[in-house]
């Protein structure tokens, strides 16, 4: 995970992904692509492109396509959902603060981070 944004529900995600890429500014200069859901596809592709200069490729579901899809790049968003939602603390919106649910996001990752590298040696 390279950056964690918490808002209210009010905010609608396109403007939320503003927030995410603001602190993403600097941060990673390799960073070149990023894939995103059809929910944000529109003009937060060319302000990505104009803010940071990466390029926001949209991953699409096939036309064609019924039911469920598995869309590439798409489950590692819906994996790492999944490996948050054990997490009793992230499981409802016990937080009063966006910044404390914030932490506990990062420190979530940063216990499955660091089992998989205790594991892995």
């Amino acid at each position: 995970m390279l950056a964690v944004v918490v808002h209210c529900a009010g905010i609608q995600d396109r403007d939320g992904a503003k927030l995410v890429f603001m602190k993403l500014l600097g941060a990673f200069p390799r960073l070149r692509l990023i894939w995103a859901d059809g929910g944000y596809a529109g003009q937060l592709v060319e302000w990505v492109k104009a803010f940071g200069g990466w390029v926001l490729e949209i991953v699409k579901r096939c036309d064609d396509a019924k039911g469920f899809e598995v869309l590439p790049h798409r489950w590692i968003v819906e994996r790492t959902l999944g490996w948050l939602s054990k997490y009793r603390r992230l499981s409802k919106d016990y937080e009063e603060t966006t910044d404390s649910s914030e932490a506990w996001i990062r420190l979530a990752m940063i216990q499955i981070m660091s089992r998989r590298l205790a594991t892995s040696t």
